[in-house]
């Protein structure tokens, strides 16, 4: 069995956004040369996510809107978390998106159902940080 290890890194200007990355985990994959295995991708962040679902920019809007509900930013008071610190709701809205997805890889391309696309999620941006791609196969 092989494997191949890679990183990406991000440095998002604004608070949160929804990047797709799956042009970059597919370049992965086929500098692997692994052409049967499995493909591992996750935020090597706690304020950030690694998750599946479709490029819609609707979608996306209501993913914000959702998030916000549930783990609302402010007020920064609310949450014991930020005693010295304004980013609790990062840590919650990460575990809600996930901290990682794996993908089937079958004759050397990722294996997806329609639509699906791979997205880096950043609920607490505005510095670098990273995600691990890691491949396994024949």
């Amino acid at each position: 069995m092989k494997s191949h290890r890679q990183e990406l890194w991000f440095e998002v200007p604004a608070r949160r956004a929804f990047l797709n990355i799956t042009g970059e985990v597919e370049a992965a994959v086929r500098g692997s040369g692994i052409q049967e295995g499995l493909c591992l991708v996750n935020a090597m962040h706690i304020s950030a996510s690694v998750f599946i679902n479709d490029d819609e920019r609707g979608l996306h809007g209501d993913f914000e809107k959702w998030l916000e509900k549930l783990a609302p930013e402010k007020p920064h008071a609310q949450y014991a978390h930020n005693r010295g610190e304004d980013n609790a709701d990062a840590h919650l809205k990460r575990t809600l998106m996930g901290r990682e997805v794996v993908v089937a890889v079958t004759g050397g391309h990722l294996d997806f159902g329609p639509w699906e696309q791979i997205f880096y999620g950043e609920f607490d941006g505005k510095r670098q940080k990273r995600v691990l791609i890691k491949i396994i196969g024949e």
